[in-house]
């Protein structure tokens, strides 16, 4: 007979609990296989369920999610689809990163390493901010790029983000402070900036309206997928770049071995995913009674498949709090599992190899110079201000 799930007697999106994420979520992950909050949802954090349950999109459906409003800012598709629909538009993104359009990105990418690179070896030995000064700064300014945005002022990238994480949470108070901003601005940029008229008509967002052309999505898809490719490609890439010179401040023996060995970056780059999960969860929906051990999900229950807990579970990792960066991540949840694995992860990984390649070649060591400010948000996890010193090889 199965026992019920346990309540959980915590709240985990407090500002109290989000400035300690690691920990919360490590605790929820070891009081139980699965844990009920006091709203109803329900959180499994071991990674012999979460790995299985992101694989499984018939029983875990993401049609719909805990706390979902099909009516927020948030772009309502990709995300929230499941077969035949998410296949349909999933093709098209995939159609769209042609080896062509591939390479086109690549000189993007490390014609901004290399210029960002120039600039901070000119102010070497200072304090700056990780995020703000390097990695935000990098990715705010290629990504838009590559995508084929008009250039201009995109300090409203970070207003959409912070937005669009907050709807993936509760409507608590890091909800509503999220939301305080005028955010009218804000949508009016991004579809200023999306639209097709504004676009590089040789960039990738361009392709995506042709797709459109062709009837393999609607013109309003179209639009719609090239906002959420801009969200969600742009912040989980900038923290885990950030996040990897956090580790490289704090285990400079792991840093010595990249620099030792280049290929090794793109190793750097998925042990900081693993080591600190850019999300913490995602949200889905069953569609039939799922066990979970002893436990059983009922049909109809809104789940949180925690990735970041799951990243840190002992009982699949070895000595899973330590950052190495020769690990096997085969199965490392950072990028999600399954069909709805990121769809930018292969720019993401030519954003890491030419930002951190490019550091990796040129800087001698990374030093903490001050306290890590956690991003105050519910779902989306890391830091919101890494203060370092970058000390450049002579």
């Amino acid at each position: 007979m199965a026992r019920d799930i346990p309540d959980y007697p915590i709240d985990i999106f407090t500002h109290e609990a989000v400035r300690d994420a690691r920990n919360v979520d490590d605790a929820l992950r070891e009081f139980a296989p699965a844990v009920r909050l006091a709203d109803g949802t329900v959180m499994i954090g071991r990674h012999e369920h979460v790995a299985p349950g992101l694989m499984d999109w018939k029983r875990f459906s993401s049609t719909s999610r805990p706390w979902h409003d099909p009516e927020s800012l948030r772009p309502e598709i990709l995300l929230t689809d499941d077969p035949p629909e998410h296949t349909r538009v999933r093709r098209v993104i995939g159609d769209a990163l042609s080896p062509r359009t591939l390479e086109s990105m690549k000189t993007i990418f490390t014609t901004g390493a290399d210029r960002l690179v120039t600039e901070l070896r000119a102010n070497g030995g200072q304090t700056i901010d990780a995020v703000e000064g390097v990695t935000r700064k990098y990715v705010y300014t290629v990504f838009p790029d590559a995508l084929g945005l008009p250039p201009g002022d995109r300090t409203h990238m970070h207003g959409f983000s912070n937005m669009v994480w907050a709807t993936m949470g509760p409507e608590n108070a890091l909800f509503r402070e999220a939301m305080v901003e005028d955010f009218g601005p804000v949508i009016t940029w991004l579809n200023e900036v999306c639209d097709r008229e504004a676009l590089d008509p040789d960039g990738f967002g361009m392709l995506l309206f042709r797709a459109a052309d062709e009837e393999k999505i609607t013109l309003a898809e179209a639009k719609l997928l090239l906002q959420t490719i801009l969200s969600a490609g742009a912040d989980t890439t900038y923290i885990t770049m950030a996040n990897t010179l956090r580790a490289w401040a704090e285990h400079p023996e792991e840093f010595e071995k990249v620099k030792a060995s280049p290929r090794l970056v793109r190793n750097a780059f998925d042990e900081s995913l693993r080591w600190d999960s850019p999300s913490r969860m995602a949200g889905r929906i069953t569609t039939a009674d799922v066990p979970i051990d002893d436990m059983v999900v009922p049909a109809g229950t809104r789940v949180g498949l925690m990735f970041a807990a799951a990243n840190r579970d002992p009982r699949f990792w070895e000595a899973p709090l330590d950052y190495r960066v020769g690990r096997d991540l085969k199965h490392s949840l950072g990028f999600g599992y399954g069909i709805h694995a990121c769809v930018g992860r292969t720019l993401a990984y030519m954003e890491a190899d030419a930002l951190l390649g490019a550091l990796a070649r040129e800087l001698d060591s990374v030093e903490l110079a001050g306290e890590i400010e956690p991003w105050m948000t519910t779902v989306g996890h890391g830091p919101s201000r890494v203060p370092v010193k970058l000390h450049f090889r002579d």
